[in-house]
């Protein structure tokens, strides 16, 4: 008996894998899991009718309390890619690792997802399936399957398909992020209508300030209510949405080469990372704030990629960590206009001194005014000399001393 565990949500593409893995591919036996990274609770249920419909062996893994520890480990390294926050990116290789392990449980032979060769969530789901001993299948992307023909085959095999939303948006949803693509928002050009969000409504005038707390780098509170990260991250997820706060309409460039428009919406995670960069900007000297940006952009490059367990993350990891043992204190919020912007921080551990910076005080620790005439003369005297140096006429060639004789 060939047994097979496939990534599976009861939409339209994993219907269809599973009589494709029994009749293309040979497996006697499919086991669906869907794992739960903080999906809406109707998700859920159309996997289970459906499971239930096809007869499917079927479970449910509960991987949000590891989700949102990794979406905290991303507010460290103030990660996004090209300006949003990184969400489905993110989740995927939590997904993967939960499916392989069940998989392995079950002693099944191989793995499947249903991702289209297009997009980047095979590179993600299969970065960390290809790590075992496993068969990876992917029939989406194998038998060049499009949607059109997807539906009809459904249709064919009376297969319990849910349109999802009637079909008009392609939409992901997780913990840290909620994504719509597809339709109408294929074309650059389309204004989305607003119905297309959930999570956050429509900016106004409206204001509201919050005070976010953080310890070594995490979120650990807000308004002095302590909270665990999944909470913290709902919390959050409402209270900056009802504010407009956190959408994104972007191109974005996927790792096999592929321009798509992209919309989302990540309230939290907005607010989050505005609040740590700010407090960061607060407690890090310049130099650390100069390279940790490197560091930052690695890390959330390795991320979309689906990357995150790669050594050179490990390396990363390891000076976020020593970075972060300053970045303690409080940051005051304003949401307004659909903006989360820092508009105070306080920390024990700040590089920063009012004294010194004030225009109200003479000295600087026992420095004279007076004495920053002699880097003032210093600064930028190379490029002065650069300058005149250029300004000179440049001489002549002489000639070559041939002879036409």
């Amino acid at each position: 008996m060939k047994k097979v565990a496939l990534a599976f949500s009861g939409g339209l593409d994993t219907t269809v894998c599973v009589p494709i893995l029994e009749e293309e591919y040979g497996y006697d036996e499919v086991v669906g899991v869907t794992v739960d990274v903080g999906q809406p609770e109707e998700e859920f249920e159309e996997a289970y009718e459906t499971a239930e419909a096809l007869g499917l062996e079927h479970y449910v893994v509960d991987a949000k309390q590891e989700f949102a520890q990794l979406c905290l480990d991303s507010v460290c390294a103030n990660a996004d890619y090209q300006g949003y926050p990184l969400g489905t990116a993110l989740a995927r290789p939590v997904i993967a690792k939960a499916i392989l392990g069940l998989a392995e449980e079950k002693d099944c032979d191989g793995i499947a997802h249903g991702c289209t060769g297009k997009g980047n969530d095979q590179l993600r789901f299969e970065a960390v399936w290809r790590a075992s001993d496993l068969e990876v299948i992917a029939p989406v992307r194998e038998m060049g399957m499009t949607r059109e023909w997807e539906i009809e085959y459904a249709a064919e095999k009376d297969l319990p398909v849910q349109g999802g939303n009637e079909g008009v948006w392609s939409i992901d949803t997780n913990l840290w992020s909620r994504s719509i693509e597809g339709g109408n928002l294929e074309d650059p050009g389309y204004v989305p209508p607003e119905d297309i969000y959930e999570w956050t409504d429509q900016p106004s005038d409206e204001t509201e300030l919050i005070e976010i707390a953080f310890e070594d780098g995490y979120p650990v509170a807000v308004d002095d209510e302590e909270m665990e990260p999944l909470e913290l991250i709902s919390f959050l997820n409402e209270k900056a949405g009802k504010h407009g706060v956190g959408r994104t309409d972007m191109m974005e460039d996927r790792m096999l080469g592929l321009k798509v428009r992209e919309n989302y919406e990540h309230p939290a995670a907005t607010t989050l990372l505005n609040a740590h960069e700010a407090l960061e900007g607060l407690v890090l000297t310049k130099e650390e704030r100069d390279f940790k940006a490197t560091v930052d952009n690695e890390w959330s490059q390795k991320a979309y990629e689906g990357l995150i367990d790669a050594p050179l993350v490990g390396a990363l990891n390891a000076f976020l960590e020593k970075t972060q043992e300053r970045v303690t204190g409080t940051v005051t919020i304003k949401f307004e206009g659909g903006q989360a912007r820092p508009v105070g921080r306080k920390s024990e551990y700040a590089a920063y001194s009012e004294s010194a910076a004030s225009f109200n005080t003479e000295t600087v620790d026992g420095i004279e005014q007076a004495d920053a005439t002699g880097v003032a003369k210093y600064h930028g005297f190379q490029a002065r000399l650069a300058n005149q140096s250029a300004k000179k006429e440049k001489p002549e060639l002489a000639a070559d001393g041939g002879s036409d004789e």
